[in-house]
């Protein structure tokens, strides 16, 4: 048994991180090499700043090749599960108001692997998407932000 972290995501986050490993594996990878033999050609490499430079993007690009293997290889596609519908669950889109007049803000709640807050992709883990799980339209929740708590009514869940 394996004691790798499960990643909890969609299908279509999965997609995109397997989308995201092609592109590495069968593009960017090639074009590293390259680089490397470039910067070879060019003699001393204990003076070579295109060859360190290379060779750093060449671990960077073989260490997220690493990281979305594990990810898709462990991760947990949310299924859509119609008894929790109307309560705040992985993989729903959760529409709030900061209270007592603030202004709606919407985030879809998703595990950390596809979490990317300027697109309103928050991850499950994160404070204001602790607060949220559970709750259901109606409830009026405190949430810690690090600017400090705020109270807000969740306006729709879908």
């Amino acid at each position: 048994m394996s004691n790798e972290k499960v990643f909890p995501m969609t299908q279509a986050g999965k997609q995109k991180l397997e989308q995201e490993l092609e592109q590495l594996k069968s593009v960017k990878r090639k074009e590293v090499v390259e680089r490397i033999k470039i910067a070879r050609s060019f003699g001393d490499l204990s003076e070579n700043s295109e060859y360190d430079s290379a060779k750093e993007e060449q671990a960077f690009v073989e260490g997220r090749i690493s990281t979305l293997e594990a990810m898709i290889r462990n991760a947990k596609i949310i299924e859509e599960d119609v008894s929790m519908d109307g309560v705040v669950t992985l993989g729903k889109t959760v529409t709030f108001v900061e209270l007592p007049n603030g202004d709606e803000e919407e985030y879809t709640i998703v595990g950390s692997a596809e979490a990317d807050p300027f697109e309103g992709r928050i991850s499950n883990d994160s404070p204001i998407a602790k607060s949220l799980l559970g709750k259901v339209v109606g409830d009026q929740v405190k949430v810690q932000t690090p600017g400090g708590d705020m109270d807000v009514r969740i306006v729709s869940i879908k």
